[in-house]
């Protein structure tokens, strides 16, 4: 079987970039044991950076972009997927050194996959992807550190984003009190809907001061923001309080002082929803089709676009103008 099918494909050569929907076959796709027919995928920032010539994501070309994806097992050399299982795929080097989601097929080791859980659907899965993962990763670990409803707000930065969004709803969900920070105003109504019970703005969080210790305000704090923001944030704190990095859409840089941690005992978890081993993996993906799921999952879905769409779209991550989640149908 060499059947074609179309992907988006980003191609560079010398000084000329281009992002086109292509038509691939099967021996096009890079190795693995699962040949997976695509449903559905999802728009993340690295995508967006797969998407311009200086975006640092994609080292080897052409290259078809996408780290998430979901659909149906066509055929499998592993014994833990047969033919018409529903699976997930997202992180590793998927989009990044593998071809990925942007595909009508895929090709993916095994190792890399999650059965898709009950209680999700296929497009259900891509709502969520990556950015709702890594919002649930930084609620698990949160829990692990002693964070529960009774210690107090938690505060979600970035809040409007993917990973904000859901890191809103699910503490939602969970019974948190949960104050979002955003410096769009427009979006409080669709804040408040997913479960924020306060919203402040950004200057609340970051006045452009950074104080070695601060008022008290948060029992913790989901941050897929980082930088100077997150200096702010951790001497705000409370003690034995924590605090779940994920991003650095605020930079990289931390200018914090050691006295929150050694003064209040704040705690600084690193997310890393990439590299995340299966077994975590597995039990995050399990708690979304469950308790940590959000009762309407359409709310997040800022827009549902088709392949040839695509890449009029993409670029809206990097403009700052993304609300919720975009999910690709294919």
């Amino acid at each position: 079987m060499n059947k074609t099918f179309n992907a988006l494909v980003v191609n560079k050569q010398e000084e000329q970039f281009s992002v086109n929907v292509e038509e691939l076959t099967l021996r096009d796709l890079p190795e693995g044991e699962v040949l997976i027919r695509v449903q559905y995928s999802g728009v993340n920032y690295k995508d967006s950076l797969a998407s311009i010539p200086n975006g640092n994501i994609v080292n080897t070309y052409p290259f078809v972009p996408g780290i998430d994806l979901a659909g149906v097992v066509v055929a499998s050399d592993d014994p833990q997927f047969k033919e018409g299982d529903e699976v997930i795929a997202t992180s590793y080097e998927i989009g990044v050194s593998h071809f990925g989601g942007y595909s009508e097929y895929a090709r993916i080791p095994a190792k890399w996959i999650v059965p898709l859980p009950k209680g999700l659907t296929l497009k259900e899965a891509m709502v969520i992807g990556t950015a709702g993962f890594t919002a649930a990763l930084s609620v698990q670990r949160l829990e692990e550190n002693n964070i529960s409803p009774d210690k107090g707000k938690v505060l979600v930065t970035g809040a409007t984003g993917g990973v904000g969004s859901f890191a809103v709803s699910i503490l939602s969900t969970l019974g948190y009190e949960v104050e979002a920070s955003t410096g769009k105003e427009s979006e409080h109504a669709y804040l408040t809907n997913l479960g924020a019970t306060s919203i402040v703005s950004r200057d609340e969080v970051y006045d452009g001061k950074i104080r070695a210790l601060g008022k008290q305000k948060w029992s913790a704090a989901v941050d897929p923001v980082g930088g100077e923001q997150l200096a702010s944030l951790l001497s705000q704190i409370q003690y034995g309080g924590s605090v779940a990095v994920s991003g650095l859409t605020g930079g990289t840089k931390l200018p914090a002082t050691v006295f929150p941690f050694i003064l209040r005992g704040v705690n600084l978890l690193g997310i890393d929803s990439v590299y995340c081993d299966m077994e975590t993996r597995l039990k995050v993906w399990n708690r979304l089709a469950t308790d940590f799921k959000p009762a309407n999952m359409e709310q997040f879905i800022q827009q549902e676009v088709s392949l040839k769409e695509l890449p009029d779209v993409l670029p809206i991550l990097l403009e700052g103008q993304a609300r919720g989640r975009i999910i690709v149908k294919l």
